[in-house]
């Protein structure tokens, strides 16, 4: 089976999971956040990644954010519905699910605390592609997941028909020019880390799943479509001009940041879900201060 994967592209933002002041889903702020990225040029959306807080939700949850944002885009950008886990049962489950609400896509995180040998990793993404009803997008995230998919294990799972692309966030620019180099030409590669994507699309990368791009989608959209054209120049200027922004919104644990700055800017309650809790004062005045200068506050 092939899939036509020319809509994936440029910058897929990374929904965060806005909460009420009581710890439910706050639907209404979700539709608010989708629709505004959809009118501001967003090329696909993510619901339901580690940004979107997931570990925290329950299946019911996370099965109804995802449904909420397919039916809030209506076909106007791909969805890829975050649907891992680090139980490959658990991940089919939810991919099924994901795939009859009408899902375009589904990502699929290293499995996280099992640390998996190459073999397991290559099992378990391979039965989720096999069984999971939608094309996968691996992710790739050693720094939480607790283990890196080396590349041999990437290049060889990239073979398979269902698994289309990666979202690389090991923060290795070696690795990145490694799979680029010998990975299928219908193959896609990401960025996941904000700050590395202007020397990723450069390396071949196809664009970013961002955290950053929650606040300032224009601006980033603005940067990513620069480089992915070839113009450097232009798309150098606006990586330095966002990068204090990008380090931002890893100056506490992710998604603590961006969400603290969607409440700074009015869009939603500071609210998160135990074990993540709100920035300490010092940290979120940097975070104001880095808001300001960039002119989103």
């Amino acid at each position: 089976m092939s899939y036509d994967t020319t809509k994936l592209h440029g910058v897929i933002t990374a929904l965060i999971t806005p909460f009420n002041q009581d710890g439910s889903i706050d639907f209404g702020a979700i539709k608010n956040l989708i629709d505004k990225q959809i009118e501001d040029g967003v090329n696909a959306l993510l619901p339901m990644g580690t940004t979107g807080e997931s570990p925290t939700l329950s299946i019911k949850e996370h099965l109804s954010i995802i449904e909420t944002t397919i039916n809030q885009a209506g076909g106007k950008v791909p969805v890829i519905a975050g649907t891992g886990s680090n139980s490959t049962s658990e991940a089919i489950e939810l991919t099924k699910e994901a795939a009859k609400l009408g899902a375009n896509y589904t990502l699929q995180v290293a499995p996280y605390y099992n640390k998996p040998n190459q073999n397991g990793f290559y099992c378990h993404f391979t039965k989720i592609a096999e069984e999971g009803e939608l094309p996968v997008i691996l992710y790739n995230i050693p720094g939480r997941s607790g283990k890196n998919i080396e590349v041999d294990t990437t290049l060889k799972l990239a073979a398979h028909q269902n698994i289309v692309g990666i979202k690389e966030a090991s923060g290795s620019i070696t690795q990145v020019m490694e799979i680029i180099k010998s990975m299928p030409e219908d193959f896609l590669l990401f960025s996941g880390d904000d700050n590395l994507t202007l020397p990723m699309i450069a390396c071949g990368a196809k664009g970013v799943i961002s955290v950053a791009s929650n606040i300032a989608l224009k601006q980033i959209k603005e940067f990513v479509d620069a480089a992915l054209s070839g113009n450097f120049e232009v798309a150098k200027n606006l990586h330095y001009k966002l990068y204090p922004l990008f380090n931002a919104m890893f100056i506490d644990t992710n998604p603590i940041p961006v969400k603290t700055a969607l409440a700074m800017m009015g869009e939603i309650e500071e609210v998160f879900r135990l074990p993540l809790t709100p920035m300490e004062n010092n940290l979120k005045e940097k975070l104001e201060a880095t808001l300001k200068v960039s002119g989103i506050l």
